[in-house]
């Protein structure tokens, strides 16, 4: 684990298996396709490590001594850290499986794996990461906008949001056509977008919890 760059973009496979041997050679396989790998031998291992934030997927066998793949799962998913997962097991069933997939694994793997399937899955598991964290600083900056504008704004937005018109948003808050067209204007300029289907598109990503707050 020592030597992990804090390179922003460089993908990190993060691999948990209480087995050496296959950590090692699951490592092996990563570095042999330029993606850098860091393993563990248990699931307190991983929560107890300070890993660089960097885009990737976690390699993890079901069963280990202590938590299970399974266990780790839920926790991420808890804490909100929704790190893709990549699944191994040498004694895997369809319960497990079943289960592991409804909680967004991105596959369940059986031991012995070929080397092509689980670069594949990992290939998977890191594209839906970018995206994932791409959504994720899309939705900070519209937020961080979104605290930008006046208390009359976050009004304006929810109502034009909600496919009132200009005259009902006027009715509605006891103001102007002209106010509301003003004030709509504004909201567009501060939050980047050129279109109303933009700032609907915009409004329906905000948490509901930053929605309520601001109106």
């Amino acid at each position: 684990m020592n030597g992990l760059t804090d390179d922003e973009d460089r993908p990190l496979v993060v691999i948990v298996d209480d087995d050496e041997a296959v950590r090692t050679s699951l490592e092996e396989l990563m570095l042999s396709v330029g993606i850098e790998a860091a393993a563990f031998g248990s699931t307190r291992e991983l929560l107890e490590a300070e890993l660089p934030e960097r885009p990737g997927c976690l390699v993890v066998d079901v069963r280990m001594p202590g938590s299970s793949g399974l266990d780790l799962q839920q926790h991420l998913a808890a804490t909100g850290n929704p790190k893709p997962i990549v699944f191994l097991t040498g004694y895997g069933d369809i319960p497990m499986t079943v289960q592991a997939m409804k909680a967004g694994a991105v596959d369940f793997l059986t031991k012995p794996v070929r080397d092509q399937s689980l670069l594949d899955a990992v290939t998977t598991g890191i594209e839906r990461d970018v995206a994932q964290r791409a959504d994720a600083r899309l939705r900070n900056e519209y937020a961080d906008r979104y605290a930008a504008l006046t208390p009359r704004e976050r009004q304006v937005f929810r109502l034009v949001a909600q496919g009132r018109l200009n005259k009902q948003v006027a009715f509605e808050l006891g103001i102007t056509e002209v106010t509301v067209k003003l004030h709509r204007s504004s909201v567009m300029k501060k939050m980047d977008v050129t279109t109303i289907g933009e700032l609907i598109r915009v409004w329906n990503t905000l948490s509901p919890l930053l929605r309520e707050k601001g109106t």
